[in-house]
């Protein structure tokens, strides 16, 4: 277990909280990449796997602790079970960059920061993915607004005192984005974090993305509630 500091600033002991269903795949490249930064705990939440993943976690050294299907309620669950000071959610598709750990530290020196997130970009070729990382990674530094493939990090405290992720089966990453922001500054770092295209290659690079704005335009400005949306979005695992 490791802790991070710049110098003469204080440690600060991250948490990694990963939301699981069925991610045998995908898992080992995450945790792999993971391995390496060296975080203060590692936590795979389990929805139901009905695969290797669980098994493959533990070979990877993480602690599984098993819940109920649903992100929100898996990332809440592992929450409740980290004991750093930050928490760091990611995706099982996502690999973090190597000097994220490093980052968090140093923007987590400025109390004003409640979280933060990185730039995301796409590990496939193409002007089109090209094309959604700018648009994705524009759209969160103008809106102040962290989708849950960017690494969400959040001071422990602060997650806690707002009652965590809302219990909704979809958009819960924007929900808490709103209440952090009224909570105090989000910060956003460029290297990005590396998630895989599998969406955008089994439902159409095209009908993905619009598709995908569709929704989140549904949901913040015309308040369309989550679980209207969820029928919308499938599971590509």
């Amino acid at each position: 277990m490791l802790s991070f500091a710049q110098g003469g600033e204080r440690a600060i002991r991250i948490s990694v909280i990963v939301p699981v269903l069925n991610e045998e795949a995908a898992l080992g490249r995450c945790l792999g990449a993971l391995k390496t930064l060296g975080p203060y705990e590692t936590i795979i939440v389990d929805g139901g796997s009905e695969d290797a993943t669980v098994s493959r976690a533990r070979e990877l050294g993480a602690k599984v602790v098993p819940g109920r299907r649903g992100r929100a309620a898996q990332m809440n669950l592992g929450a409740s079970a980290a004991s750093g000071d930050v928490l760091l959610f990611l995706h099982a598709d996502c690999v973090l960059p190597p000097e994220a750990f490093g980052l968090i530290s140093e923007a987590f020196q400025s109390d004003a920061v409640v979280a933060g997130a990185f730039d995301i970009a796409i590990e496939a070729p193409g002007a089109g993915f090209r094309l959604i990382e700018f648009v994705a990674n524009l759209r969160s530094r103008t809106m102040r607004i962290i989708y849950g493939d960017q690494g969400m990090f959040v001071r422990a405290g602060v997650f806690r005192d707002m009652g965590g992720f809302a219990d909704l089966p979809l958009m819960e990453d924007l929900e808490i984005s709103s209440r952090l922001g009224r909570a105090g500054k989000i910060v956003f770092m460029r290297p990005p974090v590396t998630t895989l295209p599998r969406r955008w290659k089994n439902e159409g690079l095209l009908y993905t993305t619009l598709r995908d704005w569709g929704i989140a335009f549904a949901y913040t400005v015309l308040g369309v509630r989550p679980e209207r949306l969820a029928k919308y979005y499938g599971d590509v695992r």
